[in-house]
């Protein structure tokens, strides 16, 4: 009876939500979808893809492609030309970037002037400085493409190549073909299609690391069952715990929220839960005091209702339980 309550209320007031999945102790307890979307439907979930880089920068510093995190980023673009007078770069740490507390060079994100350029990465990077502080909270989608550069450059394989290889197989996930965008209407068209599958690639071949990805709701929830785990899957080691338990602790914070590595971390009264949120209602979300994942795919859609606020007032409660 919860259950079609529930149902019942994300038909009235989430009309965007595609697909719902619940696991809890390691086992699936919901799986519901909604609007003609079915179990094999993908969705671009937005800035969850954010949290997946987190996940393979981690496999990559656990596999040696990558030292450590107080990496300096400079170290993966050989041969970069440096700005003149430019001075805060050259210290700039891949932990500075997936804390979101580099400095860039504007205030307001530069979509056009990255996603126009030949190599997003290069045009991200040339962002990145300036006369801003090391340290301070700014969040970003664009600066973050720094991220698939040094993952493409360090592993000497293309983003998608190794994701497969260490993340998506593992877990059973149909890899996402490349997705080229060339101009802004492909773009909106993307975001906008109910039947988006891929991921998307700058012209030099290298994927996104803030937006662009597209997975099944139940590869969601499989993501969040490989942090809940600690990184086992079917209790293989694919991700060093402790990477996760760094990638999901506080590093910075957003106003009240605190942020991991490129994780939002949700403080509740008696737990620590986190979560993967993209804009349009996407999220991953991991209670760990619960031993539930929660997984939302959802059309884009502006200002779409919380869903952090829809998992614990409503879902959980539902679902612990049931």
């Amino acid at each position: 009876m919860k259950a079609q309550e529930l149902n019942r209320l994300i038909r009235a007031d989430y009309g965007n939500i595609a697909g719902i999945v619940v696991r809890r102790d390691n086992k699936l307890v919901f799986e519901n979808y909604y609007d003609g979307y079915d179990q094999h439907a993908t969705i671009h979930i937005a800035s969850v893809t954010k949290s997946i880089l987190s996940i393979l920068i981690g496999i990559a510093i656990d596999k040696g492609f990558i030292e450590s995190v107080d990496q300096n980023i400079l170290d993966f673009f050989e041969g970069y030309d440096i700005k003149r007078g430019e001075r805060t770069i050259q210290k700039i740490t891949l932990k500075d970037i997936l804390t979101m507390t580099a400095p860039y060079k504007f205030k307001y994100e530069p979509y056009t002037k990255v996603y126009s350029s030949d190599d997003w990465s290069k045009a991200a990077l040339d962002l990145l400085g300036g006369k801003g502080k090391i340290g301070e909270f700014k969040y970003t989608t664009v600066g973050i493409q720094v991220l698939s550069g040094i993952l493409a450059n360090a592993t000497a394989k293309s983003i998608t190549e190794f994701a497969t290889e260490n993340l998506f197989t593992p877990l059973d996930i149909n890899t996402p073909k490349n997705v080229t965008i060339r101009n802004k209407d492909e773009y909106f068209a993307f975001l906008r299609d109910r039947q988006v599958s891929g991921w998307v690639i700058d012209p030099k071949g290298v994927n996104t690391a803030g937006w662009g990805l597209a997975l099944s709701t139940n590869d969601m929830a499989k993501i969040g069952q490989l942090c809940l785990n600690m990184g086992k899957w079917n209790g293989k080691p694919i991700l060093s715990s402790k990477w996760i338990g760094n990638s999901v602790k506080e590093h910075s914070k957003c106003g009240e929220r605190p942020y991991g590595y490129l994780w939002w971390i949700i403080n509740g009264k008696n737990s620590k839960d986190y979560a993967a949120i993209g804009d349009g209602g996407n999220v991953i979300f991991v209670s760990p005091s619960k031993k539930m994942v929660v997984a939302i795919a959802s059309r884009f859609m502006p200002r779409a209702k919380d869903r952090v606020e829809l998992i614990k007032k409503h879902i959980l409660p539902c679902l612990e339980n049931d």
